[in-house]
């Protein structure tokens, strides 16, 4: 399973009039893990960014969904409300979704949330709708997975991949036990 991942970049910047600052910038990543999160970054983000980076940050993202748009690089934070009915007691339960979308301002976030949201078949509220400092997103890439195999091929997953292999194997074969041994200073 896929999450979404917040990371956060540091790296000196270059404005357009030649002044240079050291900036700290978030990224949405859609990744397997933590570490799969990072080597992403580092993979997308490098092939920008002149000079050194780092990772300052990462973390858990939760939205339940993202509507991109080709006309904008603006990224709005929405909080959905629906109504649901409880199949087990019949009542009514209110839950929250976190979604994203973009657009160029609060009023065309709504409006492209209204018009995702149409179709749902239960009643949903728009309670909020904040502007978020995300610079990219960066969903997966179809193209980058081979014959319907979700491991994102980084080089650094393909080592990890090949050593827990390798272990596997020498599990299989019956092979080296490790075995720990304390010897005392009688001996």
């Amino acid at each position: 399973m896929y999450d979404w991942y917040t990371v956060k970049v540091k790296y000196t910047k270059e404005y357009r009039d030649g002044t240079l600052k050291r900036v700290t910038e978030p990224y949405l990543v859609n990744a397997a893990s933590f570490t799969d999160a990072e080597a992403r970054i580092y993979e997308e983000v490098g092939e920008g960014i002149r000079g050194e980076f780092t990772v300052t940050s990462i973390s858990k993202s939760n939205f339940a969904d993202i509507f991109q748009y080709d006309d904008s690089e603006i990224w709005f934070k929405t909080k959905i409300v629906h109504t649901i009915e409880d199949a087990d007691s019949g009542k009514e339960k209110r839950m929250a979704n976190n979604m994203l979308v973009a657009a160029d301002n609060a009023k065309d976030a709504y409006d492209r949330i209204e018009e995702n949201l149409k179709t749902m078949m239960s009643a949903y509220e728009i309670q909020a709708i904040s502007l978020t400092p995300l610079v990219e997103i960066f969903p997966l890439n179809p193209e980058r997975y081979e014959d319907g195999d979700l491991t994102y091929e980084t080089e650094a997953n393909k080592v990890a991949i090949a050593a827990a292999d390798k272990e596997a194997n020498d599990e299989a074969k019956g092979g080296s036990v490790n075995v720990a041994y304390n010897a005392s200073e009688e001996e």
